[in-house]
């Protein structure tokens, strides 16, 4: 059996018992958060990303209910295998009911214990795939898309313009396996608001003034794949209605037309408002909020993630260089720099439109700050810079680069060396020099 490398907790306060789970874990490429006493494990669990949670019912200050029921109130609770004697068997029955995944009754075989948990974990979807990005956000966020894909609910992604909406819109309609069906995208504030209804579910030959003929809207060419509407908040409320009618029926009425059209795709809207605030105001309904809103996805903004921006550099780089069949070699370290203390209002949109003119104006053999910012001479915030010294600069960029490989390996030591061409050792080394360590890295050997 094989888990590859996952995040799972343990809340077991026995250290013998607590060590030989962690050490068969960790030889099946497993990491495992440890915690010995429930208070600290209800604390620290909403941030782990735990894939499955290892629970023993008896613990020194809670018990393994107290953990459960406090870890059911977040937004993703993550199966519950529970550990019990005889004497809690009634009790772990009691939580399968409340909705824990499966018990172990001491003493137990661990193969079958192993298998159990590989079962509960699931397949390591889009592990490695760095579709989105390399960061831990974005690597959260392919995990989530992954699963939501499954389902057939409205999902609304929000985030900052530029973040990537559309581009997570477009992952999640391709894992879910029907990439040969259509996906229809609707930018609602790039389309007058006049128009929009016509071009959303179309319209019959005479409904209005130059209706020549009959046009089928978005929502009908979407036929059984994906109909995404972007900046869903510009919606008119005669529209909102419309669209409200088209989730709840799965039918819509064409512009001038009197007969039902079916509605058999998927839906994903987006937005950069604050729908919420939106409904308070009287500017978005209500009900249309809660039907839009059955799956949330959140994207992280590019300031949030800056282990990303190398690897999107890079990525726009090759992408420009192929196309502009240009000479250049690459991109420059002190660019990089350059980009790594940006700010990034305009988030991935802009680093792609500024690489673009960079790869495009570029008159030496690499890319440099002044080709991606022509304000270089001073720093974004309207001060002069300060100029770092070489060995500040390849210090920062070695710093950069082995994390990377350790957020590409998930924190792997041995397979981040692999990944840099250099041995553990010399990594270890690497990393406590430059600071890095298992206190400001989730690491595992």
């Amino acid at each position: 059996m094989s888990l590859e490398t996952r995040m799972v907790g343990l809340v077991e306060d026995d250290q013998i018992m607590g060590e030989s789970i962690v050490q068969r874990l960790s030889l099946e490429g497993v990491t495992v958060k440890w915690w010995q006493r429930g208070k600290d494990a209800v604390r620290e669990m909403p941030d782990s990303k735990l894939e499955a949670v290892i629970c023993d019912i008896r613990l020194p200050d809670l018990n393994g209910e107290d953990v459960f029921r406090a870890a059911a109130r977040s937004s993703h609770v993550p199966p519950f295998l529970f550990i019990t004697g005889y004497g809690d068997i009634d009790q772990a029955v009691r939580l399968m009911r409340a909705g824990a995944a499966d018990y172990f009754m001491k003493p137990f075989e661990m193969d079958d214990f192993l298998v159990r948990i590989g079962e509960l974990m699931g397949p390591s979807e889009v592990a490695g795939a760095n579709v989105l990005g390399v960061s831990p956000k974005m690597k959260d966020l392919e995990r989530l898309l992954a699963r939501v894909a499954k389902l057939r609910s409205t999902v609304l992604i929000s985030g900052e313009t530029g973040s990537g909406k559309e581009i997570s819109a477009r992952f999640l309609h391709a894992m879910s396996g029907v990439e040969g069906l259509p996906f229809m995208a609707v930018n609602c504030a790039a389309i007058p608001a006049d128009l929009l209804e016509s071009e959303l579910l179309g319209h019959e030959k005479g409904a209005f003034t130059g209706a020549s003929q009959r046009h089928l809207g978005y929502a009908e060419r979407a036929a059984e794949g994906v109909l995404f509407l972007d900046e869903i908040g510009e919606l008119r409320p005669e529209l909102q209605a419309k669209l409200l009618r088209l989730i709840e029926q799965k039918t819509f009425f064409r512009v001038g037309g009197e007969k039902p059209v079916p509605f058999s795709g998927r839906l994903i809207v987006a937005t950069n408002a604050d729908l919420s605030k939106m409904v308070k105001d009287g500017r978005f309904r209500e009900d249309l909020y809660y039907r839009i809103n059955v799956v949330s996805v959140k994207i992280p903004s590019l300031r949030e993630r800056p282990e990303d921006i190398p690897w999107l550099m890079d990525l726009f780089f090759s992408e420009f260089a192929n196309r502009m069949e240009t000479p250049l070699k690459g991109i420059s370290s002190l660019a990089e720099e350059a980009a790594l203390s940006y700010d990034w209002p305009g988030n991935v949109r802009e680093l792609r439109n500024r690489m673009e003119r960079a790869v495009g104006l570029a008159l030496g053999q690499w890319v440099m700050p002044g080709d991606m910012f022509p304000e270089h001479g001073i720093d974004f915030a309207g001060e002069e810079r300060q100029m770092g010294s070489l060995e500040d600069i390849r210090s920062n960029a070695e710093k950069r680069h082995i994390i990377r490989a350790l957020s590409a390996t998930s924190g792997e030591v041995g397979a981040a060396s692999r990944l840099l061409g250099i041995g553990r050792t010399t990594l270890w080394e690497k990393m406590r020099r430059l600071g890095l360590n298992g206190n400001n890295l989730d690491v595992t050997l």
